[in-house]
């Protein structure tokens, strides 16, 4: 049996005692501890493997905020429920839905803890991120939580900001030549960076007065708008390169002889195709990118095993005309050109290098 160890943490001994009693009934299923500091904690993390911490984040000597750095740095494997007064259930929500640590709300129901605790020891759903995976947002929280008076330093690329609690209340951020709430809001749409915690550095100045979880659920709706406004940037992006795509496919069919043509993806996703008015009751672009598809993976293989690395061209002719494919240098995509036997072989090679290079310059 793979047996699952569990570690309680809190300076209050009758809590961690009525917890344990409580949660006996499961010693079947995992190994309870008690320790009451965050110290004794890493001592048992470092003598056996923890499956998950349960810990308070408000405790002397060093907090819960210091511990779960500590568990991220070197047992990130471990998962991590954070018992705290809340306060606010939309943001305990977000927090909860990422994954990467579970809160719980104190006064808590026995049951609730218990079922939390069984999620993760029978790898149940709903408890698959990591203690590395620990973002900027979640170190925000937990500060304020605890209501520590600390100094975070974030840095991304060149750029370096700071945002200063005391007692778990934000009271200044700065960033380049930007104070306050918008270069808190700066800070946290970065995605990627690093940071390091100052323990017990007081801000030099007073810039921000609203409370931290307004300021998070400000930085998250600016976040989902950010993220909106990017898609619709690349819906239009993208239009505006197939609509250009169209135009030189629609030039090229003009030539005698010419049936389809197609620009495909590597996944045999058509990205523009163009089939002449007279084929279009024979040919469907829906219909024949999956079966050019096929091919294209076959011709892949086949290079491979003939030690001809990638394939650049390739022209079949059949009884009824031509199939012509043509890998587009340093890119994923290809161009397919179905044509009947009236087509004029050389002419058609002169014109698809023609196509490929426009193409390429959009792509």
């Amino acid at each position: 049996m793979d047996y699952k160890r569990v570690v309680i943490v809190d300076d209050e001994e009758d809590l961690t005692w009525s917890i344990s009693k409580h949660l006996a009934k499961d010693k079947e299923k995992y190994e309870l501890l008690a320790v009451n500091s965050a110290k004794e904690a890493l001592k048992v993390l470092a003598k056996f493997p923890v499956d998950l911490v349960i810990s308070d984040i408000r405790m002397p000597e060093m907090s819960g905020l210091d511990l779960l750095m500590e568990i991220r740095q070197n047992f990130p494997s471990t998962k991590v429920i954070i018992m705290t007064a809340y306060g606010s259930h939309e943001i305990q929500q977000q927090a909860n839905d990422r994954g990467c640590f579970k809160y719980i709300e104190k006064p808590f129901e026995i049951q609730e803890l218990r079922q939390l605790i069984l999620n993760v020891v029978e790898e149940k759903k709903g408890f698959d991120g990591r203690i590395s995976d620990l973002n900027l947002s979640d170190l925000i929280q937990m500060n304020c939580l605890g209501r520590l008076t600390n100094a975070l330093h974030v840095k991304k690329g060149s750029h370096v900001g700071v945002i200063y609690f005391e007692d778990g209340h934000i009271t200044h951020a700065a960033l380049d030549n930007q104070i306050g709430e918008e270069a808190f809001y700066q800070i946290l749409s970065w995605e990627g960076g690093s940071f390091s915690i100052e323990k017990g550095v007081k801000s030099p100045q007073e810039s921000i007065s609203k409370g931290w979880q307004t300021l998070l659920l400000e930085a998250l709706n600016r976040a989902d708008e950010s993220r909106i406004s990017e898609l619709q940037t690349f819906e239009v992006e993208t239009e505006k390169k197939q609509l250009k795509l169209v135009k030189i496919l629609s030039d090229f069919i003009l030539k005698k002889g010419i049936i389809l043509a197609a620009i495909l993806d590597n996944e045999g996703f058509p990205l523009a195709s163009i089939v002449v008015e007279d084929y279009r009751d024979t040919y469907q672009i829906n219909t024949v990118s999956p079966i050019i598809s096929a091919f294209h993976n076959q011709m892949k293989e086949f290079a491979a095993k003939i030690k001809m690395d990638e394939t650049i061209a390739v022209t079949m002719e059949f009884e009824k005309g031509y199939l012509y494919l043509n890998f587009m240098h340093d890119k994923k995509e290809y161009f397919v050109v179905l044509a009947n036997v009236d087509i004029q072989l050389g002419l058609l090679h002169m014109e698809i290098k023609k196509v490929i290079k426009a193409m390429s310059e959009i792509i």
